[in-house]
């Protein structure tokens, strides 16, 4: 799926560029193989909304500028305390050129052993691919119906990829799998060595008096 966002230059560069925040925006560069780095300004309510929507694997026209571009998400900075982005880096894609991106994993599906109690563990919650741009799946879907009991697991070499897309992880990977509960030993569940405390208190009790 395709998304577009409204931009323009930006002319205020470096630290000069974080007002741009309070005003809704959010400073960005573009880039790629045949586009020199341009700086922009994205509409920061519009790009947190496409990003809710289709991720960061997302194919994105720009427009607003010279001329309409499309580009992928390369790297993206979020306030580590509200997760706010904060800049954000573009990839200009080339027209006919495959690109590698991350795509997230969506867990569909019931297990029979995690019904019976295991534990269903997931492994990895995104994969890499190489696609076409306009091809880029949202998401990758792993059936964990395929865990029927302790002990199975779901590995990348199971995952159907959409045509035109090619699953770059190796296929050995386990993705998900269905473990064990571990029961608790006897002594675990006795709670804790109270006579080993005691010991242990009147040792350092000791050593302070040695110390006096």
């Amino acid at each position: 799926m395709q998304h577009t966002l409204t931009v323009s230059p930006r002319t205020l560069i470096g630290k000069s560029s974080i007002p741009l925040k309070g005003e809704g925006s959010l400073p960005a560069t573009v880039y790629g193989p045949k586009q020199d780095a341009l700086s922009i300004t994205v509409p920061l309510h519009e790009f947190e909304a496409l990003l809710r929507h289709g991720g960061e694997s997302a194919l994105i026209t720009l427009e607003g500028l010279e001329k309409p571009m499309q580009v992928l998400v390369h790297d993206l900075d979020r306030d580590p305390v509200t997760h706010t982005p904060r800049h954000a880096d573009f990839y200009a894609v080339e027209k006919g050129a495959k690109v590698t991106v991350s795509v997230s994993l969506s867990f569909v599906g019931e297990s029979a052993a995690v019904k019976a109690g295991a534990n269903l563990v997931k492994v990895m919650h995104e994969i890499e691919i190489e696609s076409d741009p306009t091809k880029i799946p949202t998401e990758i879907e792993v059936d964990i119906s395929a865990l029927a009991a302790e002990g199975d697991q779901i590995r990348v070499s199971d995952l159907k990829a959409p045509p035109g897309v090619e699953i770059l992880t190796s296929g050995e990977e386990a993705v998900a799998l269905a473990q064990a509960v571990a029961e608790e030993s006897e002594e675990e569940s006795a709670g804790p060595d109270m006579d080993a405390i005691e010991v242990e208190k009147k040792g350092k009790e000791e050593t302070e008096d040695d110390a006096a």
